[in-house]
């Protein structure tokens, strides 16, 4: 299995705020993935920031990425989507510029337009023409020969386009649309931002079956391994996502991610950007329940190897082996439940009332009428 994760922009712990400056601190850090944030527009007097980050990335395994224009109106009026579509274009050149592996887009609201298949098609067309622009840009490499500033342009293959799942249900981009779109447009793939997925399933990840159930759905209908994902904890209600929160304050929780990751995602190559507010902490707080996942999954392994080693010697099979070990456990806990559970102490004799040592000291002799006292 191949795991990269990452923050999605700059590290706050970050002193300088450059992207480069930015990338030293996710490699110092054990990270090995960033995704460049550009969910407005693209700056021009970033693009030299950019050129160095791709030269860093392709001499590196520093994976980068970048996210495009957040507010998109793709199935909106002409004059909305061919806005939207000019800040999707700034975001592709830059993309070459610092050798993205993805390029990451949202569609938007489904306007006029009604969920179904039809709507499905015209999405697909938008996006079969954003595919072919990638190419234009990234250009034949035969025709760039002398031109050594973007050596990644000879040997690796143009940015890969993702079309992000999204968590509102005005909003185009569930599973199954993005699913079915990817399927019919050659150089797209599924962004799947399990807040996202979270919130408008009305709480939909919780266990490690729910991420086990999703990625089989992808591998059937969409095929392949490799997977590009964000995730963070999600504030939402009624099926829709409000913001992004740490995980640690959200019922998404990714342990069970980290479980099914660490026992089924062999056959996975998945790249993980954190959303959350905390960037790289919370990036650090994934790659560590991974890890410890992992290591209690070596830990049941070899226990397991253990017991069968002990049955062949005592002659036994496995199963009655983990029967006898299991009414051995349950004696212990048995004895130990009974020598923690306290004692009745013994019943103390109760001290003489007060009246009935007055009446032992009394006397029977009846009392002198003369005496004065």
């Amino acid at each position: 299995m191949s795991l990269k994760l990452g923050p999605a922009g700059v590290p706050l712990s970050c002193k300088g705020r450059t992207i480069v400056e930015g990338m030293d601190d996710i490699t110092t850090l054990g990270l090995d993935a960033m995704e460049i944030q550009t969910v407005r527009s693209v700056q021009p007097k970033n693009f030299d920031q950019y050129w160095q980050a791709g030269i860093l990335s392709w001499n590196s395994e520093l994976e980068m990425n970048m996210h495009g224009p957040y507010y998109a109106e793709l199935l909106g009026s002409r004059r909305q989507r061919n806005r939207t579509l000019t800040k999707m274009e700034a975001s592709m050149q830059a993309g070459k510029i610092v050798n993205a592996r993805h390029l990451v887009y949202h569609v938007g609201p489904y306007g006029e337009y009604e969920p179904g298949s039809d709507t499905n098609e015209e999405v697909a067309n938008i996006f079969a023409g954003v595919v072919d622009r990638v190419n234009q840009i990234w250009g034949d490499a035969s025709e760039e020969e002398d031109y050594a500033a973007f050596p990644w342009v000879h040997e690796a293959e143009p940015s890969l386009v993702g079309i992000e799942t999204s968590g509102r249900q005005d909003l185009w981009g569930t599973v199954e649309e993005v699913i079915e779109v990817c399927n019919h447009v050659e150089g797209t793939v599924p962004v799947l931002n399990m807040a996202h997925i979270h919130a408008r399933g009305h709480g939909r990840m919780r266990t490690s079956e729910d991420y086990a159930e999703l990625f089989d759905q992808v591998r059937k209908k969409f095929g392949g391994k490799k997977f590009y994902c964000h995730f963070a904890g999600i504030e939402h209600r009624m099926g829709n996502a409000l913001h992004y929160t740490q995980i640690k304050k959200s019922d998404l929780k990714f342990e069970p991610f980290a479980e099914y990751l660490a026992e089924e995602g062999d056959w996975l190559d998945i790249t993980i950007i954190s959303d959350s507010p905390l960037l790289e902490h919370d990036a650090m707080y994934m790659l560590q329940h991974y890890d410890k996942a992992r290591q209690r999954l070596l830990e049941i392994k070899a226990r397991d190897e253990r017991r069968m080693k002990l049955a062949v010697e005592a002659g036994m099979t496995p199963e009655e082996l983990a029967e006898l070990e299991k009414e051995v456990s349950e004696s212990r806990d048995t004895e130990k439940k009974a020598e923690d559970t306290p004692k009745e102490p013994a019943e103390k004799p109760k001290p003489a009332s007060k009246k009935k040592a007055k009446a032992m000291m009394s006397f029977d002799d009846e009392s002198d009428d003369d005496d004065p006292f």
